[in-house]
């Protein structure tokens, strides 16, 4: 993977789009795990954002370490990458349970199974299914908004160190 694009870093590229796919897929798994309503609207958007924010992290990961290797050295740093390997564990638990919610859907809306997409599709399965993707949107969303601030920090706080006190050169506020 290139370290640059038109000498910008790939990192704050690819980690602009995990900051919006992976908490659009934790909020959409939320939604469609209270609402089935809106589980059935989302029942195909939840897992392709899922799926999307999944392939997203550790494209995001290994441009961090290719960055990493740019840059000074710090414990706000260290702090990062290593929160940053967390999120993995976090996406594919959120995309197991998107696929799950909507392959419930699927199986309760067909019928005529001889009874198996109403056991699969039954108020325990479902409520069982719920909480868990529930615990585990708010967890991803939690996570992310760790890393994303152990990242800012860091960022930051190097730029405010070697810009002397000035905002020249600092990015916009």
């Amino acid at each position: 993977m290139p370290s640059t694009i038109l000498g910008l870093p790939v990192h704050p590229l690819i980690v602009h789009a995990v900051v919006v796919l992976v908490p659009l897929a934790a909020l959409l798994l939320a939604a469609s795990a209270v609402s089935p309503r809106f589980r059935r609207w989302a029942r195909y958007a939840t897992p392709a954002a899922a799926l999307v924010g999944l392939v997203l992290v550790p494209l995001a990961t290994s441009s961090g370490e290719n960055l990493e290797h740019t840059v000074q050295e710090t414990a706000l740093l260290r702090e990062h990458t290593e929160l940053g390997d967390t999120l993995l564990p976090f996406m594919i638990v959120v995309t197991v349970l998107a696929f799950a919610l909507a392959w419930i859907e699927l199986r309760g809306t067909r019928g005529g199974d001889g009874g198996q997409a109403a056991r699969w599709a039954s108020p325990v399965v479902m409520r069982i299914v719920a909480v868990v993707a529930v615990v585990a949107a708010l967890g991803t969303l939690v996570q992310v908004g760790r890393i994303g601030h152990s990242g800012a920090k860091s960022v930051w706080s190097q730029t405010a160190t070697s810009g002397g006190g000035s905002d020249e050169g600092a990015p916009a506020r």
